[in-house]
């Protein structure tokens, strides 16, 4: 009985481990073969340099892309963190049971495909000539955004002390006063992690951003596709292995705002 025990831990830290190389395999080629010196991909490669890195400094159309980005994930924090809380807030105060039943379908967004909201943006936004513009990427990415950020916000609420927001009430303050002076400190690392969150899904999302953006507001996975497309440029893997570095650092600082067992708990 020991050694069968044995043998399934054995066979299950196997399989574990061979999982975790084939998901990190790919990341180690992407990030080594951006320090490389040629622009042949070639594994391992026979030099390394930071060329491409300045090259991807120098160029105006991926620093444009970067600024799009910036401004589109910006757009998508202030969006989705807003309508998250005011959402969370609407939930704690409602004292109908339906709320509550139908807070899943607050996760509609996400099970839809990209490609469906992508078109059918791309048909509302055209028929007002908004699309390829800002506020129409903003708004895609804040569709599967502010989901995330609502669970987020939500979980970090159930750990609010609202007794100290009834004696402040009863103190004669506002309540308006009493959210930001009482409740905001106390959930300010979910505000924090979900904005997080929130910006890192529109720094990645690609499909809705391809269908809505437009030659002055590419985002860097849209150039990226671009790029891919006609030929392998090298700056692809420079600005893939800093959004891997960008996300691995957001999700650390994520994880210690809230904890990481609830961080995961709501991803």
């Amino acid at each position: 009985m020991v050694r069968r025990q044995r043998v399934q831990t054995a066979a299950f830290r196997l399989g574990y481990g061979a999982m975790f190389l084939l998901l990190i395999a790919p990341l180690v080629v992407l990030i080594t073969t951006s320090f490389a010196a040629s622009s042949s991909f070639q594994f391992p490669p026979q030099g390394f340099s930071l060329q491409w890195y300045a090259e991807f400094v120098q160029s105006q159309t991926w620093l444009t892309a970067v600024k799009n980005s910036v401004i589109v994930g910006t757009g998508t924090i202030l969006l989705s963190t807003t309508l998250s809380l005011l959402a969370a807030f609407g939930v704690r105060e409602s004292d109908s049971v339906w709320i509550s039943r139908l807070i899943p379908l607050t996760l509609m967004p996400l099970f839809l495909p990209p490609v469906v909201l992508g078109v059918a943006l791309l048909s509302f936004f055209g028929s007002y000539n908004l699309h390829q513009t800002y506020g129409s990427i903003i708004v895609a990415h804040a569709l599967w955004a502010t989901p995330i950020s609502f669970l987020i916000i939500q979980s970090v609420m159930t750990q609010v002390n609202w007794g100290l927001q009834d004696a402040a009430l009863d103190l004669g303050a506002s309540p308006l006063r009493t959210k930001f002076e009482v409740i905001f400190p106390q959930i300010k690392q979910g505000l924090f992690a979900s904005a997080l969150i929130a910006f890192i899904i529109s720094l990645q999302e690609f499909v809705m951003a391809l269908f809505l953006s437009g030659q002055e507001t590419r985002t860097i996975p849209v150039l990226a596709w671009t790029a891919i497309s006609q030929m392998l440029d090298p700056i692809v893997n420079v600005i893939s292995t800093l959004l891997i570095t960008l996300v691995v650092v957001v999700l650390l600082l994520s994880a210690f705002s809230i904890g990481l067992n609830r961080l995961a708990r709501q991803l």
